[in-house]
C-alpha cells in the first residue's frame, strides 16, 4: 500500500495522508502522517468522493468557535 501526502502540504506540515486501493471495493486508507506506523482510517470509496467533491467545490461550510 503506497500512502500519498497532499500537495497542499509542505515539508515542514503535518498533514493526513490517503492510500488509494488497487482494486474496487477495496476500502481507502487515511492516516496521519505524524505517526505513519499507527493506526489508519478505512472509508468505503464512494464516500470519499463524494467527500472530496464537496472539498473542491467548497460545498462544506467552516464555523468558527
Amino acid at each position: 500500500m503506497t500512502f500519498k501526502k497532499s500537495t497542499y502540504s509542505t515539508a515542514a506540515e503535518d498533514c493526513v495522508e490517503i492510500a488509494l486501493p488497487q482494486d474496487t471495493p477495496a476500502p481507502i486508507h487515511i492516516r496521519d502522517s505524524k505517526r505513519p506506523e499507527g493506526p489508519t482510517l478505512r472509508v468505503a470509496a464512494e464516500p470519499y468522493r463524494s467527500f472530496t467533491r464537496a472539498l473542491r467545490d467548497r460545498r462544506l461550510g467552516t464555523h468558527a468557535p
